[in-house]
């Protein structure tokens, strides 16, 4: 195909990646070295327009030093009087969405005799509040035709929509798709959902039908591997393309490949510069020069002769003869040889501008111990670019078994390939769930800091869910306060009650007191099931348990004082309390006799406040109490008689009794009488808890 005025000549490359390693003493140059090369062929070749496959700038925010030298480059090849052979036909407003929205070329301004035309890749795509990228710079500055920049809209996944820029040379049309980099697993989506893509295609005329157009496209996405979802299959683009230009995958496969089951071929460039120590790497770099005339073209790859050798070998230390596991300096000298043979295989390429190689050896180490790279460098600084990375040790897996469930060779093991997925891939495999921080944010976070040299990625991921975290923790905290105020409400509203409820019970206390026969009354009620325990606040204070029934008359003895004992030799014990150690044989001949006292009425105690009667507490509180005026004796018959000694006396045992036998619960008492005589001779004695049914008994007994 001789070059005429119908054919279109485009050099395509990808992945340029200017600033790569600028700080690098060795490497620093090696990007725009072979950046000014791509643009040299461009100029030697005489193409018509230069095709960039995004990935132009390594950094999203590239520094001055490699904007300027950048625009240098761009100016030099770029800046001409050259006059271009083909024009626009397209609108292009919407073909160049910017301010002045029209081809460089065509600006009265400047001279242009390259053009060139590129979409953004995952390095440099756009970012912030004005969705700009480092390309739109070049692009305001007239150097580059800046396309394929699309906004998605919609809901959902959203929805973008393809205007081709229609070039034409002669009889030669040209439609020119273009795509910047988009999320894969985004796209992929899209790609999947009816209507999301829309390919806009020319216009049909009498002149220039459908049939008539080389279609292009030119993206910048991941090419299916091991995860599908975030990846682009061929098969999910237009089948009315004729020519894709894949960016992003750095292996250079630049011949043309043919697609099962489409119209199109696809050719994949690669990188002009190394920037992962990989096998697909190492191949030898080239652009595309590519000629259409009709709708027929002719591939031409240009190798690139400024680029860095590399040399990459896999090594499997269990191969090497006569190699001991255990002596590691033999290990040295083994791998050292290997990066010797690589040296001098690069030596011998002829090189027309000498340079230190790249060399890599991917070690397998089945069954060795490993050796300190850095170390192992140190003895070829000065000779490899990449002293500090030469080695790259990894283990072997055994083979996988095939389809049928066999293992064709058990003893076979094959290198571990390098694995490399995004945040989402590998959780979805390792089944893990994220506690703290969502996946999807935790991905983009990463995508921005990696690949936009965003410092704040991180620190904005966090602070957000932090502060989702804090707003959620405090609406539950206020909602567990309210629940505990509402409750704290229903409780001081039933100890209110409660309180009310008291009051009547009091007054009735004092209308039996000013009655003058508050005991009988008292009686009355103990005969008809009352209850002297406290902590049953609808019962009357008096236990009729403690009070036992007897008919047997005795005499009555007005003490001159209400007094109080304290028994400081007996060791009191739990049950009985203080009432113990009565009805003994040695106080049989004893006088006992049973006083009808009236009592003083206290007022009632609140429940909330209700304290146990313990056996020492009950101590402390009767030597604390003064002195009393001695209570009035009121007669008797004999059965009110006895059965009011009984509940004089039974009732203080009771108390103790009740408060360490009942679980402590607290007992209402009334009366404290108690003859001195019996505390006296009361002697240290185990006490034991004692039902009311024993204390019957043993009162009958003592009558006896």
């Amino acid at each position: 195909m001789a070059a005429d005025t119908n054919t279109l000549r485009i050099l395509v490359a990808t992945d340029c990646h200017v600033g790569y390693l600028e700080n690098d003493e060795i490497r620093r140059f090696d990007s725009f070295n072979a950046f000014e090369e791509i643009c040299s062929i461009a100029s030697q070749r005489q193409v018509d327009f230069v095709l960039l496959g995004g990935d132009l700038f390594h950094e999203n925010k590239p520094s001055r030093s490699t904007l300027v030298r950048t625009i240098e480059i761009l100016r030099k090849y770029c800046m001409n009087d050259k006059p271009i052979q083909f024009q626009v036909v397209s609108d292009q407003t919407i073909n160049f969405p910017n301010k002045f929205g029209v081809v460089n070329y065509e600006d009265p301004n400047f001279n242009v005799g390259l053009p060139v035309f590129t979409i953004h890749g995952n390095h440099d795509d756009p970012a912030g509040v004005d969705n700009l990228s480092a390309i739109d710079i070049l692009a305001a500055c007239n150097l580059v035709n800046y396309f394929g920049k699309v906004a998605l809209g919609g809901n959902g996944v959203g929805n973008i929509a393809l205007h081709p820029i229609l070039l034409r040379k002669g009889s030669t049309n040209v439609a020119l798709y273009g795509l910047g980099n988009i999320r894969d697993e985004r796209l992929n989506r899209m790609f999947q959902t009816p209507h999301a893509v829309q390919w806009i295609r020319p216009e049909s005329t009498d002149d220039c039908p459908f049939s008539d157009w080389f279609n292009i496209f030119v993206l910048h996405q991941n090419r299916v591997k091991a995860n599908p979802k975030n990846a682009i299959n061929e098969h999910m683009l237009a089948k009315f393309l004729d020519f894709v230009v894949w960016g992003h995958e750095h292996e250079c496969l630049v011949d043309p490949q043919e697609v099962l089951g489409m119209d199109f071929h696809i050719t994949q460039p690669g990188s002009s510069v190394a920037t992962s120590l990989i096998d697909g790497e190492s191949k030898p770099k080239h652009v595309l020069l590519l000629e259409i005339k009709g709708n027929e073209y002719r591939p031409t790859k240009v190798p690139l002769k400024s680029v860095r050798p590399f040399k990459y070998k896999n090594v499997s230390l269990q191969d090497a003869a006569d190699l001991d596991a255990n002596d590691v300096q033999s290990v040295m000298d083994h791998l050292s040889q290997m990066v010797h043979d690589l040296i001098a295989e690069a030596a011998e390429e002829g090189h027309p501008d000498p340079m230190l190689p790249l060399v890599r050896l991917r070690v397998d180490y089945t069954g060795f111990t490993t050796i300190n790279p850095q170390r192992f460098g140190q003895k070829f600084v000065g000779k490899v670019a990449n002293p500090h990375d030469i080695l790259l040790f990894t283990k072997a897996v055994k083979r996988r078994p095939t389809a049928d469930g066999k293992i064709e060779d058990e003893e076979k093991l094959r290198p571990e390939e390098l694995n490399q997925q995004n945040i989402e891939a590998l959780l979805a495999e390792s089944n893990l769930k994220m506690e703290i921080l969502p996946v999807s944010e935790l991905g983009l976070a990463l995508h921005k800091f990696v690949s936009k040299d965003d410092k704040l990625a991180f620190i904005e991921c966090v602070q957000e869910n932090l502060d989702d975290t804090q707003n959620k923790l405090a609406e539950e905290a206020l909602a567990d306060k309210l629940q505990e105020d509402d409750v704290i409400v229903k409780v001081s509203e039933h100890m209110q009650q409660r309180e009310k409820e008291s009051i009547p019970r009091y007054k009735e206390t004092l209308t039996s007191v000013s009655s003058g026969d508050p005991l009988s009354s008292v009686q009355h009620r103990t005969s008809q099931g009352g209850t002297s325990r406290k902590g049953n606040d609808d019962d009357e204070p008096f236990d009729d348990d403690d009070v036992p029934e007897s008919s047997t008359p005795a005499k009555r003895k007005a003490p001159a004082s209400r007094a109080v004992q304290k028994d400081t030799e007996t060791p009191r014990g739990r049950g009985r309390g203080r009432g113990r150690g009565r009805g003994r044989a040695s106080q049989g001949g004893l006088t006992q006799t049973t006083l009808n006292v009236v009592p003083v009425p206290r007022p009632p105690r609140r429940a909330s406040r209700m304290e146990t009667i313990s056996d020492d507490d009950d101590e402390n509180n009767e030597e604390e109490e003064d002195e009393e005026p001695a209570p009035k004796i009121k007669k008797t018959n004999s059965k009110t008689s006895q059965r009011g000694r009984k509940g004089a006396a039974g009732s203080k045992r009771g108390a103790a009794s009740s408060s360490s036998s009942r679980g402590g619960r607290s007992t209402y008492v009334d009366d404290d009488v108690e003859d001195d005589d019996d505390e006296a001779d009361a002697g240290p004695k185990k006490a034991t808890a004692t039902p009311s049914s024993q204390k019957r008994s043993s009162w009958g007994s003592l009558r006896g």
